[in-house]
């Protein structure tokens, strides 16, 4: 099932457990708008060539709409239309003011230079600059992006409607980023693990972890659990994966990774076969690369007692219901890796403002966030007597079904 159809899915089963008007349900789940546009741009070697670019804006009912930009090849109308839409429940389970919206352009960045992707991105913000702004989507980076890419659609939309900082988010600190923006997500994921652990009478200090995904969000999250005590036992990325039962040193792992730009060949672990990262001996897993990497054929492996699910969708739902009946537990997406878009709405009243915070702050105010959006969960799940991840869903669903009968909606 791909991302669209489980996320509809997800959608559908909480609004019957909320008892929703029909036709209330069907206005949600419609996106406000879609965007599709041709990106034509000259190569370093004159010749030209096309990307076709979208933002799906699906709600803002709560406020303006929020949402990555990604660059990868498999971006599509379905992939960004379902990240959309749970880019509105997310931001509604955080309790920030933001709708959800999503975009990208199908490419390969590392088949373009620095420079074809900064005429790239600039093509793509004068295209869509008229539908993004402050009070209206605000754009941040996402797999493929970084604070490079929202310089530059800050920089080109800036010429078009005045100095606008709060137009972007995740962008470099010289520019109005916000300190801690960097480790956010990751730092976000291991706040949500502490909330579930200690619910269950239970601390990172001496659990083992697995983590699937070492970009910026594995890595944060391996550095932040091995700092509170947790052992992570097994890491992977596109480069490999490696073991280490006694507990990975992270901080030298990272050290390695910088040196050689892989995790292969480090010292103080034993290569392993990345497939078989996922079913890895752990008290608990931590998907944080693609979608859809947990399914019917793998789930019945899973050895880990708790699952967060740091990537988007990373859960199918066939694996969803095989998990659920081995009594795993899994903190969902929408909840467990919300931190980024909560500091990412820091930077952004941080713009507004023009008055900076210091990181402390930010980690602090983070915090409270994911904890408090943690028991609001809890609070739902025993209301209607759920698992976690209705327990967000209906959480974020019915905080925007309010706000939008509030607003004036007529059935």
């Amino acid at each position: 099932m791909n991302a669209l159809a489980a996320t509809n899915r997800n959608f559908r089963q909480a609004a019957r457990i909320l008892g929703m008007d029909s036709k209330l349900e069907k206005s949600l789940l419609i996106p406000f708008r879609e965007i599709k546009v041709e990106c034509t741009i000259p190569k370093d070697d004159g010749t030209l060539v096309s990307y076709v670019g979208f933002r799906v804006q699906h709600d803002n009912a709560r406020g303006p709409m929020k949402g990555g930009i990604r660059y990868h090849p498999e971006v599509d109308p379905d992939e960004v239309n379902a990240l959309a839409q749970l880019m509105t429940w997310k931001t509604a389970v955080a309790d920030i003011p933001y709708g959800g919206a999503k975009g990208g352009i199908g490419c390969k960045p590392k088949d373009l230079s620095t420079s074809e992707l900064e005429r790239l991105t600039r093509v793509f913000t004068q295209k869509i600059h008229d539908l993004i702004g402050i009070n209206t989507d605000v754009p941040a980076p996402d797999m493929g992006t970084n604070a490079q890419t929202m310089a530059w659609i800050l920089d080109e939309y800036s010429k078009f409607h005045g100095h606008s900082p709060a137009v972007v988010t995740g962008k470099p600190i010289d520019l109005g980023g916000s300190l801690g923006r960097e480790a956010a997500t990751g730092r976000g994921v291991v706040y949500a693990t502490e909330a579930l652990l200690a619910e269950h009478g239970k601390s990172i200090k001496g659990l083992t972890f697995a983590i699937q995904g070492f970009g910026n969000v594995g890595s944060w999250a391996a550095r932040l659990i091995h700092e509170r005590g947790g052992k992570v036992v097994a890491v992977n990325d596109i480069t490999g994966a490696v073991k280490n039962s006694n507990g990975i040193d992270i901080p030298a792992l990272l050290q390695h990774k910088d040196a050689t730009g892989k995790l292969a060949d480090f010292s103080g672990a034993d290569a392993m076969d990345s497939n078989e990262l996922l079913t890895h001996e752990c008290d608990v897993l931590i998907p944080c690369a693609l979608g859809g990497v947990l399914n019917r054929e793998n789930a019945g492996s899973v050895k880990a007692k708790f699952i967060i699910e740091a990537a988007n969708h990373p859960t199918d739902p066939e694996a969803d219901e095989i998990l659920s009946k081995k009594g795993v537990i899994i903190l969902p997406d929408i909840y467990a890796n919300a931190g980024g878009v909560t500091v990412s709405y820091f930077e952004w009243v941080q713009n507004i403002q023009g008055f900076m915070w210091e990181e402390e702050k930010v980690n602090q105010e983070l915090k409270r966030y994911m904890t408090k959006a943690f028991h609001n969960i809890k609070g739902m799940c025993q209301s209607h007597n759920c698992n976690l991840r209705m327990g967000a869903f209906t959480l974020g669903v019915n905080r925007v079904a309010r706000a939008t009968l509030l607003r004036g909606w007529e059935a």
